[in-house]
């Protein structure tokens, strides 16, 4: 069963994950350092990335590695950039107010 990557991202804890193992890959009792979880807590966040193919394991040797899959997540950037946009368009007539009401106060 595939998960929906936006409920994934939606957990504070699977976040923290993500952006834990986007400077380096690293085992899971080595992410689980980083909680106050249980190691098993932490590999079933993991595996819910991993459904949602948010993060990629790879093993090496006896360790099995988890990193960041770029591919989705530029994927979450793409939709993100719609309200980007929007958002910057707002600041922009909200500076734009600001402006006017500089100029009229004078």
């Amino acid at each position: 069963m595939r998960r929906d990557i936006f409920q994934a991202i939606a957990d504070p804890t699977r976040r923290a994950i993500l952006t834990l193992i986007a400077l380096q890959a690293m085992t899971p009792n080595a992410i689980a350092e980083n909680f106050n979880s249980t190691r098993q807590a932490i590999s079933k966040h993991l595996r819910i990335l991993t459904e949602c193919d948010l993060v990629k394991p790879e093993q090496q040797g006896r360790e099995i590695y988890y990193s960041l899959e770029l591919k989705k997540m530029k994927e979450i950037d793409k939709w993100l950039e719609q309200f980007r946009k929007l958002w910057e368009t707002r600041y922009n007539q909200l500076d734009d107010v600001l402006s006017n009401l500089k100029k009229s106060k004078k």
